[in-house]
């Protein structure tokens, strides 16, 4: 009997061009095609002209279609999960599915292919020898600030997915929690007709996607460059005086605040200073 699997098929982001012979093979001959949305992909698969069936497997239905497609699979079948682009479960269901089989015995084989986060990274000039992926922030603007100053503090490059109708909210949320002089990097509508790449400060990015309602249109990845981390030894005298007064009034992050407003230093590196510096009161 021929081996029951659970493949993970990256489908194309944009361009049909990027859809790898692989996942066409594979999609062509798995028993049944899991999909986010069947009336999406059916599309894709009239283009190449797969006929497989195709059931819904997305955030509201999940647990259910793991337990069939486990079923299937004790049944002897082989299934193929897709999303509606790119790699299947980077900001999209799946890892319950994958996990289910897993646990059921079944081996999972992914079907590599194209990914926005992926794709926007490699041309966005920023350092990728250590990245972290965010995916959606927060809709709220005060969540989505907490977020930001949370990320802010990575020393690496950062990103995350945005839709059209918060790319500006989420802009003028990064210009300030970051100021107006960090650099970044949006990626928009990846492999497409129109895709864009802008780079720059956040200010100039912002005013040029403000000034262009085109470029408020389609998918965005937003990338951040990782925060530069103060030498304690740019921590002037002054500075650290002003920081050792404030502690006995203040808590450290507070302090660290306040002299990062004054002084133009960085509130991690001046957070980090006081806490050797309470450590060795």
């Amino acid at each position: 009997m021929t081996e029951s699997l659970l493949y993970i098929v990256s489908t194309p982001i944009g361009n049909l061009g990027d859809m790898t012979p692989r996942a066409v093979e594979v999609l062509e001959r798995v028993d049944v095609i899991a999909a986010e949305d069947t009336r999406h992909s059916k599309r894709l698969m009239s283009h190449f002209g797969i006929n497989t069936p195709l059931i819904p497997c997305h955030d509201h239905n999940e647990r259910q279609q793991a337990d069939s497609i486990v079923n299937r699979m004790r049944n002897g079948e082989s299934v193929a999960l897709i999303s509606d682009a790119g790699t299947p479960l980077i900001s999209d269901p799946g890892f319950y599915l994958v996990r289910a089989v897993r646990e059921a015995g079944f081996r999972v084989v992914p079907v590599p292919g194209a990914c926005a986060f992926v794709a926007a990274l490699s041309v966005s000039g920023l350092p990728t020898d250590r990245f972290f992926f965010e995916g959606f922030l927060p809709a709220k603007s005060g969540a989505r600030r907490k977020r930001m100053e949370v990320l802010s503090a990575f020393e690496h490059t950062w990103g995350v997915y945005e839709s059209p109708h918060r790319i500006l909210d989420s802009l003028e949320d990064l210009q300030a929690v970051l100021g107006d002089e960090h650099y970044i990097v949006i990626a928009r509508e990846i492999t497409k007709t129109f895709e864009t790449v802008l780079a720059g400060s956040v200010s100039d990015v912002l005013d040029i996607v403000k000034s262009d309602s085109n470029q408020q249109r389609g998918e965005f990845v937003i990338l951040v460059d990782g925060c530069k981390k103060e030498a304690v030894s740019e921590i002037t005298p002054e500075a650290e005086k002003m920081l050792q007064r404030l502690l006995e009034e203040l808590p450290i992050k507070k302090a660290a605040a306040v002299v990062a407003d004054l002084t133009g230093l960085r509130k991690k590196a001046l957070y980090e200073h006081g806490l050797t510096l309470k450590d060795n009161d």
